[in-house]
Parts: C-alpha cells; sequence; structure tokens
C-alpha cells in the first residue's frame, strides 16, 4: 500500500511537469551533516531539515473566480526509509475572487503563518517550535485571506472539532507590509490563538530593513489551557548580506530558558545555497543543555 501511494504521487508529478502553468511542480532538498550533543555526550549525524516536494496551481472558473490549490508532502533523504519517509504537509483545495481567498484542508494556522522570514533558522534544530507553542499545521482547518487594503490584510483559521467530545479552535492575524521585504521595508503582524493544540497564544512581530541589514522581533506569550501556565518569551534575529553570503543571527527565550544562534548562507547558485550554524539551547529544566553544529546544502526547484 506504501509503495502505492508513492508511485501515485510521483505519476501525478510526472503529468504535472507536462502541463502549463495551471500545474507546477517544486520543491526543496536540504540537507547537513551535524554534530549534536543533547547532554549524553556528542555523535555525527546526516539530517533533512524539512526536505519537501509538492505541486500548486489555479484555474479560472466563471463568475469572476480562481480555483486554487496545493498539495505537499516533507521527504527525509536521511534517515527515514520505505512509506514513512513521505510525510503530509500543507494541502488544500478552494476559491478566490474578489472576496479574498478561502482554502479548505490542512494548513498552517495563521499566527504560524504570521511569522513571516523573521525566524531566521527556521526547519533547523533552532526552529521558534522547539522553544515556543504555536506553530500548528492544522487539519480540518478553514483558512480565509481577505484582500489587502493600504497594505493590511487579515488571515483567520478555523480548526473543526472532528470529534463529538473535541473543541473547535480558532487563529487569526492582521498583518501589514511585505513578509519577503520585496514590495515594502516593513512588515508587522499581530496574531492570537484560541484553544489550538491546547495553547491560547499572542504574538506581536516586526521585520525591517534598516542600512540593508534584516532586523526582525516577536514577543510570544502562550498558556496552558489545562493547568493555566502562562510563559512568556521574545526573539531578536538579525541578517547581513556580504556579496554572495548572508551572517546571521538569533536570540529566543521562553521565560529561562534561551537558544542562541550564528549562520551563513552562500549563495552558490540561483537556487542553490550552502550553509553553516551553529546553535546552542541553554534549558532551565530537568532537560540537559545541548548545542549543535551543523553544514549542509539547500536546494529549490
Amino acid at each position: 500500500m506504501k509503495k502505492t501511494s508513492v508511485a501515485l504521487i510521483m505519476a501525478v508529478a510526472g503529468v504535472a511537469t507536462a502541463q502549463a502553468e495551471p500545474v507546477t511542480l517544486y520543491g526543496q532538498l536540504n540537507v547537513s551533516a551535524q554534530s549534536t550533543d543533547e547532554g549524553e555526550g556528542r555523535f555525527s549525524e546526516l539530517k533533512s531539515n524539512s526536505s519537501r516536494f509538492g505541486l500548486k496551481g489555479d484555474y479560472a472558473l466563471e463568475d469572476g473566480l480562481t480555483l486554487v490549490y496545493q498539495l505537499e508532502w516533507g521527504v527525509d533523504l536521511a534517515d527515514v526509509g520505505d512509506g514513512d519517509n513521505i510525510t503530509s504537509r500543507n494541502q488544500y483545495v478552494g476559491l478566490a475572487g474578489n472576496f479574498g481567498e478561502i482554502r479548505l484542508g490542512r494548513h498552517d494556522t495563521a499566527l504560524k503563518d504570521a511569522q513571516g522570514k523573521i525566524d531566521l533558522f527556521s526547519d533547523y534544530e533552532a526552529d521558534v517550535k522547539n522553544l515556543w507553542k504555536g506553530e500548528v499545521r492544522a487539519s480540518d482547518s478553514i483558512t480565509y485571506y481577505t484582500p489587502t487594503y493600504n497594505g493590511f490584510g487579515v488571515h483567520l483559521t478555523y480548526v473543526m472539532e472532528d470529534a463529538a467530545d473535541a473543541e473547535d479552535a480558532y487563529s487569526a492575524a492582521v498583518y501589514y507590509g511585505d513578509e519577503n521585504l520585496k514590495n515594502s521595508n516593513f512588515y508587522a503582524a499581530v496574531a492570537v490563538d484560541s484553544e489550538v493544540n491546547g495553547y491560547d497564544t499572542l504574538r506581536l512581530q516586526a521585520l525591517g530593513k534598516v542600512s540593508g541589514i534584516r532586523l526582525g522581533a516577536i514577543f510570544h506569550r502562550q498558556e496552558d489551557i489545562i493547568t493555566g501556565l502562562e510563559q512568556d518569551g521574545w526573539l531578536v534575529s538579525g541578517a547581513y548580506p556580504l556579496g554572495k553570503t548572508e551572517l546571521k543571527a538569533q536570540y529566543q527565550t521562553l521565560e529561562d530558558d534561551n537558544a542562541i544562534s550564528v549562520g551563513a548562507d552562500y549563495k552558490a547558485g540561483k537556487n542553490t545555497t550552502l550553509f553553516a550554524w551553529y546553535s546552542s539551547f541553554n534549558l532551565d529544566t530537568p532537560t540537559p543543555d545541548r548545542d549543535y553544529l551543523a553544514v549542509g546544502i539547500k536546494h529549490k526547484f
């Protein structure tokens, strides 16, 4: 059954490359050689950092409507084999028009999506999800994006109960500007989760350019719905371009836990990046402190 599923995915991908604009095949291959110390001694390993591939497209319909869709899967190039190698990521179908865009399926929540490009170590050990709650890709969800007006937009997520004894959940974000900083030099967002994966969460975030340096900051507050435990944290990040190289650094906290990361990305080609980074976690819990050193390659297609 697993082999059949993989074969079907590849067959659909083959058809996609043969068709025109309505279907786009895309992906990212990201692998690093890593030295890891998580409190029990240092060891080496090969890591696949959220490598993925997918299909996406849109089709013009009548009455000014457009059908939109995305089917994305994660793939592990290093550790996991057989059918377990393929995992589901954002997968949805929806409609776009003058009213905005609505998507039905599995999708990143509004709070997760609002983070934009502030986390400079996303997909690696220092990804913000490793200290904070709220990085949720919600199944059984309805996603809505309003049209933007003077740079402002709203993103809403409704997560259905999916069981008689469960609770539905909500996520919402109001944002301004361009998270890629291509159409504007500033981006900001306010985002909240209500009962998403057992937590209520608030984030305030901003990203901008100052003299060519990209600077980002996030304030984060999470509350465990069952225990009532409330925790605060913050993050600051900075990236400085130097020719084909980008130097970057990031600091993240959650109460007395913190993580610091430094790294460098080298643009070896239009779609290929060579990278190196170091991350260290100082944890005020029974969990041992840990640190990581990695070098790798990322290629987008």
